[in-house]
């Protein structure tokens, strides 16, 4: 393992312990106030865009092997599972709390008001922490300025339908393994993410994560906002709508309609 991965891994572990302890301190500090569930999704999510800006640094500037590059995708997804506290640190998993009635409107927008609040956060922390130096691929990226550029490689609407097939099968499994146990869902949920990365991640960097692109992929030259939100806040969205309508109603409404041979007898005749 390189020098340069080594630095990154204990940034990381740095990031998720000092991520953790805040925010059970606050959390414990607030209890009474009603604000800890939005001082959890705030450092949450802050975790998530730094751990994230980190893994891509290494695998676009860092040049690791895309093998590797999806183990960490696997391990910090299992790991900001395990560790996140209640919080969705997705704005579109927020909408679709309130669409099923499990957050107020109300709850809903604080949480992502806060979710893009930690996102901006994440995005002018960062560069300050790769300032520091740490490693030679920290001080490479200074001396370029902390330059990136977009990820979208494909047409705007083929990059709309990545990300929103991405956000269609990790909001699916999210759906369907709300029975399973936590230690367990969290593998299922990383399994999936890690697979969305793969397939999707040549095309836009599988993000499927409006807050998270706010954060990592906006700052990138190459696409205009606009663009921006088109590939990553409307496509996002419209796979989260999409899994939810298709689960809620139209799979239920199929599974209900009677077949022709259970039809009554009168309706037959007139057949």
């Amino acid at each position: 393992m390189s020098a340069d991965v080594a630095v990154s891994l204990a940034v990381l572990a740095g990031i998720v312990v000092l991520s953790d302890v805040t925010r059970r301190l606050l959390a414990r500090a607030l209890a009474d106030t009603g604000l800890s569930e939005y001082v959890v999704e705030l450092v949450s999510t802050f975790q998530l865009c730094c751990c994230t800006h980190e893994l891509k640094l290494l695998s676009e500037v860092g040049g690791i092997e895309p093998g590797l590059a999806l183990t960490f995708t696997y391990l910090a997804s299992v790991v900001h599972g395990l560790t996140f506290s209640g919080a969705i640190g997705n704005p579109s998993g927020a909408l679709e709390r309130a669409y099923h009635a499990k957050l107020s409107g109300s709850r809903a927008l604080r949480r992502i008001a806060c979710q893009f609040a930690a996102a901006a956060a994440a995005r002018a922390a960062v560069p300050r922490l790769w300032g520091v130096g740490l490693s030679r691929l920290h001080a490479r990226h200074k001396l370029f300025g902390f330059r990136c550029t977009s990820p979208i490689h494909a047409p705007l609407h083929e990059a709309a339908a990545v990300e929103l097939a991405c956000a269609f099968a990790v909001q699916t499994v999210i759906t369907h393994t709300q029975s399973v146990q936590e230690k367990y869902r969290v593998h299922a949920v990383a399994a999936v993410i890690t697979t969305a990365v793969y397939a999707g991640g040549s095309v836009t960097g599988a993000v499927f994560n409006p807050a998270l692109a706010f954060s990592t992929q906006f700052p990138c030259s190459g696409h205009s906002f606009l663009e921006y939100c088109v590939v990553y806040w409307l496509g996002p969205l419209l796979g989260m709508m999409s899994s939810v309508l298709l689960f809620d109603k139209l799979v239920p409404a199929l599974s209900t309609k009677p077949s022709p041979r259970h039809l009554p007898t009168e309706s037959k005749k007139k057949a």
